[in-house]
């Protein structure tokens, strides 16, 4: 499946991670579908695992964002489900710089799961704040806590907190 994108700029926010703000409703501004593909795995080993979809060419900016990722439905009648996601798109300028593959990387929160082949659908309601490269893995993962807490802000004050689940669950 070829990744793609929609564009609606009325409902899109690049407001500063301190002022995470709820949409007017729960449409999306850009939405991507693809299949779940084999990354080096650097977001498991940092205790953060994500769900890795190629990105389209055009459309979508790259930074941290909050939003929703559904899971299309399995041969084996699982999935069909939706997930809040603390979304990476970008060049992963920690570890690669600037010359880094563009991925998007979907870590589904309170999720336990294998997504690999798996078909899914990722909406991206509002960007948290823009790429930036660390010092190193301790950095990192010190913000990365804060752009999970602010998607889980986020996705309370949206009304989605429906979709979160036990804290204590992580993807694979």
């Amino acid at each position: 499946m070829r990744p793609t994108t929609t564009n609606d700029p009325e409902q899109v926010s690049a407001a500063p991670r301190t002022d995470v703000p709820v949409p007017r409703d729960h449409g999306a501004a850009l939405r991507v579908e693809g299949v779940v593909e084999h990354g080096d795995e650097r977001g498991r080993l940092l205790g953060f695992p994500t769900a890795n979809v190629a990105v389209p060419p055009h459309g979508l900016k790259d930074g941290v964002w909050a939003g929703t990722v559904r899971i299309a439905p399995g041969p084996d009648g699982t999935g069909g489900t939706t997930h809040v996601a603390a979304v990476s798109v970008g060049h992963r300028p920690t570890y690669y710089g600037k010359d880094g593959e563009r991925l998007l990387e979907a870590n589904l929160l309170d999720f336990d799961g294998d997504l690999y082949g798996r078909g899914i659908r990722i909406d991206l309601h509002v960007r948290l704040r823009p790429q930036r490269r660390y010092e190193g893995s301790a950095e990192l993962v010190d913000q990365l806590r804060r752009d999970v807490e602010d998607t889980r802000r986020w996705a309370v004050g949206a009304g989605l907190e429906h979709l979160l689940g036990d804290p204590g669950a992580r993807s694979r």
